[in-house]
């Protein structure tokens, strides 16, 4: 088998709101010329930050690094709840909000820490039959979910300006953070949906080394190709991990 090419590895992408994961792909193949690319894990349209794109060799990778753990930060907006668990959805409920503070998230939050078992939201695109659920959700499908297995290391407030709490979890694969931003809102009993989401970390990849989506737009692929993570350090990371 050949070396790895300069074009095998991996591009960090700071993803703004607005794009799918996918949309992003299809930004590279058309920058590179390449059709074998692909991602390490997607990110909703309206969260924000690490987008690991994974080209050529690089996207044999893809199931092992979309296994690392991962570091959100965010907002949770309390007293509205929505259908999607985040802001994109629709508003089936409010309530007052309570007298909340930093403290009192926090050791609320401390339920939402260590091997927890999650219900995915019906607005996902965890599958039932072959079918994703977020398409029986259009239909206004509603149908039991099975809980997952999923372990939170971390998940900590800092800012609480109400009704939005500024927070940061880390948290492994599978994990849907939409869902402790819900069902937190359901154990202070005001609800609460996730407003705003960034990812900053995942696995040995920071969103500090991605580029923004813009620069493709004029970038010089010299330079971009540069910025590749060789298919050699991935394997080597992962290999550590």
């Amino acid at each position: 088998m050949n070396e790895p090419g300069p074009l095998d590895g991996a591009l960090l992408i700071d993803k703004p709101a607005g794009p799918t994961s996918h949309d992003i792909v299809d930004v590279v193949r058309g920058f590179f010329g390449i059709k074998k690319v692909g991602h390490a894990g997607t990110l909703d349209p309206n969260a924000t930050g690490l987008l690991v794109i994974l080209i050529g060799r690089g996207t044999k990778l893809s199931d092992r690094l979309m296994g690392t753990d991962k570091v959100y930060e965010g907002t949770i907006r309390f007293g509205i709840s929505t259908d999607s668990y985040d802001g994109a959805g629709k508003v089936t409920e409010t309530r007052p909000i309570p007298g909340l503070t930093v403290d009192s998230l926090n050791e609320a939050a401390k339920i939402f820490v260590g091997d927890i078992m999650q219900k995915p939201p019906m607005v996902s695109a965890v599958k039932k039959g072959g079918v994703p659920l977020y398409k029986l959700a259009r239909k206004g499908i509603e149908i039991e979910r099975e809980d997952r297995l999923i372990h939170v290391y971390r998940f900590k407030f800092t800012d609480y300006y109400e009704p939005d709490a500024i927070f940061e979890v880390s948290c492994t694969k599978g994990t849907y953070v939409r869902s402790l931003a819900h069902d937190l809102g359901q154990n202070l009993g005001c609800g609460a949906h996730l407003s705003q989401l960034r990812r900053t970390v995942s696995g040995s990849l920071n969103v500090t080394d991605a580029i923004e989506l813009e620069e493709l737009a004029t970038a010089n692929p010299v330079d971009i190709t540069n910025r590749i993570i060789p298919f050699g350090r991935l394997v080597a990371d992962l290999t550590v991990g």
